[in-house]
């Protein structure tokens, strides 16, 4: 039996590819395409037993609610889901037992193990500092990848006992030292000509680690996305991030 599968945001860039691939897998069916002005509602009345999030921040938490609600199975790949967003996935998800709701920072299987690779080395270094690179039109910063690099870092270096890290500068332009995410500091740049690109630097004396991932066309999203997809089912209640999905992949 094929997975039923509802994208939203279908005409987007990455909602085009997204529509593409589930259609190409053999194992799903995509049975709505859910646009700006379309009623939610459409992709429960299809059949969707999962609906992947393709939209914009300012509209996404009011999908994911929607099909919660409806107790459709959701893979979130909007940018821009805080902490705060996630507390009120989590608040939901209590109301409904069954549903499971995959929250992915970046779908390429290469920029979660950047994130991993990246967490793994941290403790070894004094000073860690992430540069995201993405399009002009994102609209959010940092990115949903850097944020979560910066928290997962974080939180190997507290594991490990490591010293905080060392930010000498006592003469600075507002934001000139980027954004300070769990005490790592986070740099977004914004260009025309660029998808979506992220390096960590990794610092001690005499020598430095560069942890860097590129995405060069969306196409590098979807086995990530196709894996959420297959996998959000058997995952009631709130994951954030495929890691968890790799490491079953290879059990």
């Amino acid at each position: 039996m094929s997975v039923t599968v509802a994208v939203i945001g279908a005409r987007g860039a990455m909602g085009t590819v997204a529509c593409q691939a589930i259609e190409a897998a053999a194992d799903l069916a995509l049975v709505a395409q859910i646009n700006r002005g379309d009623p939610i509602e459409r992709l429960a009345a299809a059949g969707a037993e999962v609906a992947v999030e393709l939209t914009h921040p300012d509209a996404a938490m009011g999908h994911v609610e929607a099909c919660v609600r409806a107790g459709v199975h959701v893979v979130v790949g909007t940018s821009g889901m805080n902490q705060a967003k996630l507390d009120t996935i989590q608040d939901w998800l209590t109301e409904a037992p069954g549903v499971g709701v995959l929250v992915a920072p970046n779908f390429s299987i290469g920029a979660v193990l950047m994130m991993r690779f990246a967490a793994e080395a941290a403790p070894y270094f004094e000073s860690v500092e992430v540069v995201e690179l993405h399009r002009a039109t994102k609209p959010d910063a940092p990115s949903g990848t850097a944020q979560r690099t910066a928290e997962l870092v974080a939180a190997a270096r507290e594991s490990a006992g490591s010293a905080p890290l060392i930010d000498a500068s006592t003469h600075a332009l507002p934001g000139a030292r980027g954004a300070d995410v769990m005490g790592v500091r986070v740099h977004s740049v914004r260009l025309h000509g660029l998808l979506a690109h992220q390096e960590v630097l990794l610092g001690s004396t005499g020598e430095v680690l560069t942890i860097r991932h590129d995405s060069l066309d969306r196409s590098s999203f979807m086995p990530g996305l196709l894996m959420a997809v297959r996998a959000v089912s058997s995952r009631p209640g709130l994951t954030v991030g495929l890691e968890d999905l790799l490491v079953d992949a290879r059990s």
